[in-house]
């Protein structure tokens, strides 16, 4: 009984022998291949306790924390977990916090997860993690850019400026290849007031062009006919030989999927620019 009695103590502050693991991993520079190798048990207690010291050090962390069926962004993540719901809300968990930092977990998912635990643990200790949550996820938030807003919107990647074409637009756009086989699709997105010139998809036969909206609000015209306003799921089949233009609203982002059909003799035409006066008058 007096060895199980022993036993229990020490599996009950294994928790605290895994703060000197993760600083003796991160000062001493002891990781290889993203594997931990740990000696704070022997470190500290290799000539009082040898054998705890070889359970924390090679059996805790040398296999369990090295086991590749869990990440250690998921470790990391249940052991805040497991401490929260102990009421371990001092010093110690500020290691496994910054821990879990380390290895990958966000401000938001340490949020998420200590809000999802204190319905289970209590929201005392909720508060008194936040409060050492707060100390290691303290980098001042960086204000989003108005393309970094647009972006969270819609499913497909902005992309990068769209400088190969910069010359046939009027204004910022940006392209991000979505297929570049069988079909080619790419994203083009618009930022507001940005239109391309009129131009013309030749062909011999077949060719022409698809625009899908996957986001914001925009337009596309055909010389001689109104503008058609466009958003999200809409679509527009562009024949060949037929001269057009697209772009964003005025007041909005706006992207779309350009899907090139394919045909004889293609080649693109590119024309003069949407005036001023005439786009002036899209709302």
């Amino acid at each position: 009984m007096k060895k199980v009695l022993i036993s229990i103590m020490v599996l009950s502050i294994f928790t605290q022998g895994f703060c000197f693991a993760q600083i003796s991993k991160k000062e001493n520079g002891k990781m290889a291949d993203n594997k931990i190798v740990q000696t704070a048990g022997r470190d500290n207690l290799g000539s009082f306790a040898p054998e705890f010291a070889h359970f924390n050090d090679d059996v805790l962390f040398g296999e369990n924390w090295n086991n590749k069926d869990l990440t250690l962004k998921t470790r990391s993540l249940i052991t805040v977990v497991a401490l929260m719901s102990q009421g371990i809300t001092d010093n110690s968990i500020k290691y496994h916090l910054q821990n879990a930092k380390n290895n990958g977990v966000t401000k938001a998912e340490i949020a998420a997860a200590i809000t999802h635990t204190a319905f289970y643990a209590g929201w005392p200790k909720a508060w008194a993690v936040f409060n050492l949550a707060k100390e290691v996820w303290n980098e001042p938030e960086k204000a989003l850019t108005e393309k970094e807003k647009y972006a969270q919107t819609i499913m497909f990647p902005v992309g990068e400026p769209n400088d190969a074409y910069k010359q046939y637009f009027i204004g910022q756009s940006y392209l991000a290849p979505v297929s570049t086989s069988q079909v080619k699709i790419y994203n083009v997105t618009f930022e507001p007031k940005c239109r391309n010139n009129w131009h013309i998809h030749r062909a011999k036969s077949g060719g022409g062009q698809m625009l899908i909206a996957v986001g914001g609000r925009g337009y596309y015209q055909e010389w001689g006919k109104s503008p058609v306003e466009m958003k999200a799921g809409d679509v527009i089949n562009i024949p060949a030989n037929v001269k057009h233009w697209h772009g964003a609203a005025p007041d909005s982002w706006f992207s779309h999927l350009a899907v090139e059909i394919d045909g004889v003799e293609t080649s693109n035409e590119w024309l003069e620019a949407v005036s001023d006066e005439e786009y002036s008058k899209l709302k």
